[in-house]
């Protein structure tokens, strides 16, 4: 089974914080134990999804070579299996330091313990240009590129196809977040439209299943993390390699 998965942005705004919570939610709720490693240092958005202050953050566990179990903050949500988040929520003397090799280095490591302890791993990783970035995208077992349904998102995918090439790996799938009719990114593997409900504050909105958002991010979990769910959905179906093809 697949360890660790880094879900990096095609460029800024897609959603992919977001999507990566939204999956981590899912396969939670389908009983495995998951970690979400926050790469996105410059927008902080993986701390959004903790209430109240946090103690530790991931920026100190990389620079401070300090271990990942003290940045993880389990979520209230209820769940089969363990969903934990690492933020990042620091100042900028911290974020620049969080970048250098030796903290890249000691990133790389935490994510290879976090597999460890955890049965998948997901990485909200920012589009590759950051040292961390980089790192995510070539320690993972899987990368998954999100981006929009959009010509924006079209342009962007393929920079980010050729950036990873750059960086020795590439694209094992392509998420597409905000997805409309007709499609205009038509090469996805997955396709997830708006969730009804949009504020950073609810849970996992997969979490209270309805019969379209839950299953298509079921659907993206699946292909990112290359596992076979079995879920059931408010229009009585199970997602049991349903989107395989």
């Amino acid at each position: 089974m697949t360890a660790t998965v880094a879900l990096t942005g095609a460029a800024g705004g897609v959603g992919t914080t977001r999507l990566t919570v939204e999956c981590a939610g899912t396969l939670a709720r389908a009983g495995y134990d998951v970690a979400v490693l926050d790469a996105a240092y410059a927008t902080q958005g993986l701390a959004a999804y903790v209430d109240g202050q946090l103690g530790t953050d991931i920026t100190e566990v990389v620079t401070e070579d300090r271990e990942l179990a003290a940045a993880l903050v389990d979520h209230p949500a209820d769940t089969a299996g363990r969903l934990a988040l690492a933020p990042a929520r620091a100042p900028f003397e911290r974020l620049a330091r969080a970048k250098t090799a030796g903290a890249v280095e000691r990133f790389e490591e935490r994510m290879a313990a976090a597999a460890l302890s955890h049965d998948l791993v997901l990485v909200d990783t920012p589009p590759v240009a950051a040292n961390q970035a980089v790192a995510a995208v070539t320690a993972a077992d899987r990368v998954a590129v999100v981006t929009t349904d959009s010509e924006r998102g079209a342009d962007a995918l393929a920079r980010t196809r050729g950036r990873l090439q750059d960086v020795g790996t590439a694209a094992d799938t392509v998420l597409v977040n905000r997805s409309g009719a007709p499609a205009v990114v038509t090469e996805a593997d997955a396709a997830v439209p708006a969730a009804e409900r949009n504020r950073t504050a609810d849970p996992p909105v997969c979490l209270a299943p309805d019969e379209t958002f839950a299953p298509a991010v079921a659907a993206a979990a699946e292909r990112a993390a290359d596992v076979s769910l079995a879920l059931e959905f408010p229009s009585g179906g199970r997602l049991d390699g349903l989107f395989d093809g």
